[in-house]
């Protein structure tokens, strides 16, 4: 797990040309003005998903586990946004199988902390990172970047 301000996107371009195109693709666009849905900007080896949600108690967040992509979630308005974490290994209770078509799996597991997002900032999830998103008060309209591993 990462969480960094988006001023310092070009420290993580070398974990891979992807990422790196991704980050390029999150610093030139005005996300205010995409409209909220999937939008494939590489096929799907890279996607976003554009949200405009209300957040929701930490507990009915659940955590969840991917194993064909990196999230790289950037909060585009609200005040914040906070996510549960926990180490994928530690985590034994799962709501079902892995669901590869979707490339999830949620869990039952409380996680072992939280931190919090404010515009500005990213968080990088990798399939290790078990992760509970969209805690909090209020709307906030987000991006979550799928890329592909």
């Amino acid at each position: 797990m990462i969480l960094d301000s988006l001023k310092n996107s070009a420290l993580y371009y070398g974990v891979s040309p992807r990422m790196q195109k991704a980050f390029e693709l999150i610093a030139s666009t005005d996300w205010t003005k995409v409209e909220p849905g999937i939008h494939e900007l590489d096929g799907r080896d890279i996607y976003v998903n554009v949200m405009e949600r209300e957040l929701k108690l930490k507990k009915d967040a659940k955590l969840e586990v991917h194993n064909e992509y990196i999230d790289i979630q950037v909060l585009i308005s609200g005040v914040s946004e906070t996510f549960g974490w926990s180490e994928r290994k530690d985590l034994c209770q799962p709501q079902s199988e892995f669901n590869a078509e979707k490339d999830i799996q949620l869990f039952d597991d409380e996680p072992q902390t939280y931190y919090t997002l404010r515009p500005g900032q990213f968080t990088v999830l990798f399939p290790e990172d078990g992760h509970a998103p969209m805690v909090g008060e209020g709307k906030v309209r987000k991006i979550i970047f799928k890329v592909r591993i």
